[in-house]
C-alpha cells in the first residue's frame, strides 16, 4: 500500500478528514441581507440573484475546484443585527467572505467587522459615500452598488431640465443613505439651476408607517418638483398614503425617486397604486421596449425559471453580480485568502447581464449608474413599467 493510502486510511481510523476530502471543501460566502420587513421588497430579490449564481457557478465546476456555498441571515435592515449576523458568520461558520447587506446603516457597519477580521467584503445595494470615503476606505471593502452622488447629481439633472420649476421639496429617510443623497442633490441642482429653491425638506424614519404629517407638511410648502429618496417597502407605504391625499397630483407627477422604486419589485408591490407619471431608477429595468442586450434577455429567462416567478426582479442582478464578481476575484487570486483576493479585486472588471463592471482600484467602486426613466401604464402588464429606460452613470453636474 503506498504512503499516501496508508495515511489516508490512517485519518479515517482517527476520525479526521482526509486531505482529499478537505482539498473539496465548500468556498463559504456569508450573505446578511433583509429578508423580514419593508427592506425585503428589495433584500428578498437580492439574495435570489445571489442563490442563482451560485448554483450556475458550480455547475460548471465551481472556483479552483471547490463549490460555492451561500450562508444567508436575515439582517433586518439593522446596523446592529447586521453586525451581530456577520460576526457569527465569521467566528462561528468560518465563512471566507462576506457579501450582502441593504441599507446604508448596515453596510458601513459591517464594513467595520470586515476590517477588524481582514476578510473581504463585497456590498451589492448600500449607497452612501460614507462607505467608501477616505477615512472609511480599507483593503477589504468593495461596492458594487451606485452611491448617493451619483444619485444626487440624477436626479438634479432630470429637474434641471423641467424649465418651468422653481420650486423643489426633498423627501428621504433621515439616516446616511437619504442625508447624503439629498445633499449631493442640492449641492448639483445649485450648479444646474441656481434659480431654483428648495422649498421644503421632510426626514421620515427608515421602516416609516405613517407618512401623513410628512405628506401635508410638504404639500404646505407648495412644491413645483419633488426629490425622493424613499425606497422599498417603506415607499409602497408612502405612494399608498399619498395618492388619495393628491400629493403626486399637486405636482403634476414631476416628482424624482433615485431609490430604485423604477424595479419591477415596486411596481408589481403597489399595482394599480403606482404614481404613474413619476420619474425612477433601477439597476435592471428586466422589461425592455426595444434594444435590450442578449446578455440581459437570457439572464431574465433563467431568473425566471429559477425563482418560478412570472416577471423577473429587478434587483436580482445585483446579488447575482457581486456573487460573480467575487467568484472572478478569487479565480485572479488562485487562492481564497482574503489579502490576496482584496488585491485581485483592484482594478477587476467582471461582466454582468447588463455590460462590464470594473472595481476602480483606488475607490474600490464601480461607479456604477443605474436606468433612469418616467414610469408609465402599458397594457401588456398589470404594473408601471419604466418609458425608454437609459442608462446614466453620471450627472452632467458631477465635476
Amino acid at each position: 500500500m503506498s504512503s499516501c493510502r496508508v495515511l489516508a486510511a490512517a485519518c479515517v481510523a482517527a476520525g479526521l478528514v482526509p486531505f482529499a476530502a478537505a482539498a473539496e471543501s465548500t468556498i463559504k460566502i456569508g450573505f446578511p441581507m433583509p429578508l423580514s420587513g419593508p427592506a425585503a421588497v428589495y433584500g428578498g430579490p437580492i439574495t435570489k440573484g445571489a442563490e442563482m449564481a451560485v448554483q450556475e457557478i458550480n455547475a460548471k465546476g465551481g472556483v479552483l475546484g471547490r463549490k460555492l456555498e451561500l450562508l444567508e441571515r436575515d439582517s433586518k435592515a439593522s446596523a446592529d443585527e447586521a453586525v451581530r449576523v456577520a460576526r457569527e458568520l465569521i467566528i462561528k461558520d468560518n465563512v471566507d467572505f462576506l457579501v450582502g447587506t441593504l441599507t446604508s446603516a448596515e453596510a458601513p457597519a459591517v464594513s467595520t467587522i470586515a476590517k477588524e477580521n481582514k476578510i473581504v467584503f463585497i456590498a451589492p445595494a448600500a449607497k452612501t459615500v460614507q462607505l467608501t470615503s477616505a477615512k472609511n476606505l480599507h483593503p477589504y471593502i468593495f461596492r458594487l452598488a451606485s452611491n448617493t452622488d451619483i444619485d444626487g447629481s440624477s436626479g438634479a439633472a432630470i429637474i434641471a431640465e423641467w424649465k418651468d420649476v422653481k420650486r423643489v421639496a426633498t423627501i428621504a429617510p433621515d439616516y446616511a443613505y437619504g442625508r447624503d443623497a439629498v445633499a449631493a442633490f442640492v449641492d448639483y441642482m445649485k450648479k444646474a439651476r441656481p434659480d431654483i429653491e428648495i422649498v421644503d425638506q421632510q426626514w421620515p424614519k427608515l421602516g416609516q408607517s405613517d407618512f401623513t404629517a410628512f405628506i401635508t407638511a410638504q404639500m404646505a410648502s407648495r412644491p413645483d418638483a419633488i426629490f425622493c429618496d424613499v425606497f422599498g417597502g417603506d415607499f409602497v407605504t408612502l405612494a399608498k398614503q399619498a395618492g388619495p391625499l393628491g400629493y403626486f397630483k399637486a405636482v403634476n407627477n414631476r416628482l424624482v425617486d433615485g431609490g430604485e422604486v423604477g424595479t419591477t419589485d415596486v411596481a408589481q408591490a403597489l399595482g394599480a397604486d403606482y404614481p404613474y407619471g413619476i420619474w425612477a431608477d433601477a439597476y435592471d429595468p428586466v422589461i425592455w421596449p426595444e434594444g435590450e442586450p442578449p446578455e440581459h434577455k437570457a439572464f431574465v429567462e433563467k431568473l425566471k425559471a429559477f425563482t418560478k416567478e412570472k416577471y423577473a426582479s429587478g434587483w436580482a442582478i445585483m446579488g447575482y453580480s457581486a456573487v460573480v464578481a467575487l467568484a472572478d476575484g478569487i479565480k485572479k487570486a488562485g487562492s481564497t485568502n482574503s489579502d490576496k483576493v482584496a488585491a485581485a479585486l483592484l482594478g477587476l472588471s467582471f461582466d454582468t447581464p447588463v455590460g462590464k463592471r470594473t472595481f476602480n482600484a483606488k475607490s474600490h467602486e464601480t461607479a456604477m449608474g443605474e436606468f433612469w426613466g418616467q414610469m408609465v401604464k402599458d397594457e401588456h402588464f398589470p404594473f408601471a413599467l419604466m418609458k425608454g429606460p437609459k442608462y446614466v452613470a453620471q450627472g452632467p453636474f458631477t465635476n
